[in-house]
């Protein structure tokens, strides 16, 4: 009795932290149906920027500002908390023709977080982020990237689309340089990529949000000189 409780035990537990797995393994992400790429007939040329862990007040109005100018769109994955700290910045995202998505209330790792307590952090971030843009949300990216059993399920409930990438810039790191966070995001790049980049330093390196902005032009420069363009997911 007592190791058949075990091996349940340890099948529940593979269960619930096993959707972890696909921020990093591109074959757990197709099995698991979360998106990490564009849908080729949808944009043939795109390469979809997806921003996270804003609103910020310096680092999303910098963005936004680059963005404009090059005539690029992009979507915000927003945190409840920030928005209501900011509602008007979220509210310039959605009005500079910009998506935007949730990326929870509260900026927590949810093979931590227990299924009642998560659902009441869903819904209060995309009740906090629907009221401040007016825009429907319609996608989900976790916090760091990783899915619980509880975060997938209770998403497809509320008829998001579970979204994650398929290249990365890495600048919330400390160390890290404008040059480098655009060489990794553009290296290999190729149509229908989605590239996670951060806007805001809330939950990183203090000051990343810089080296972003910084790097950002570069990346665009890069998209550009292959022949694509900036598109939302």
């Amino acid at each position: 009795m007592r190791a058949a409780l075990g091996a349940t035990a340890v099948a529940a537990g593979a269960a619930w932290t096993a959707p972890a797995l696909a921020a990093v393994a591109a074959p757990a992400c197709e099995a698991l149906r979360i998106q990490r790429r564009l849908d080729a007939t949808a944009a043939p040329r795109g390469v979809a920027l997806t921003f996270d862990d804003g609103p910020h007040p310096q680092g999303t109005p910098a963005v936004l500002e680059i963005l404009a100018s090059r005539g690029a769109r992009a979507t915000f994955f927003l945190v409840g908390e920030q928005v209501e700290r900011d509602p008007g910045l979220a509210r310039e995202i959605a009005a500079a023709g910009h998506a935007v998505a949730l990326h929870g209330h509260r900026h927590r790792n949810l093979l931590r977080v227990a299924p009642r307590a998560l659902a009441g952090d869903l819904d209060r971030g995309v009740a906090v982020i629907e009221r401040a843009t007016g825009a429907h949300v319609t996608r989900y990216r976790p916090p760091y990237g990783v899915f619980s059993a509880a975060g997938l399920v209770l998403a497809r409930r509320r008829g998001w689309q579970p979204t994650l990438w398929s290249r990365w810039g890495r600048d919330w790191r400390r160390r890290t340089t404008p040059a480098r966070i655009a060489a990794t995001a553009v290296t290999g790049l190729v149509a229908g990529d989605v590239l996670l980049l951060h806007d805001a330093d809330h939950y990183s390196a203090p000051g990343s949000w810089r080296r972003t902005v910084a790097a950002l032009p570069m990346i665009l420069d890069a998209i550009a000189d292959r022949g694509l363009y900036a598109v939302a997911i």
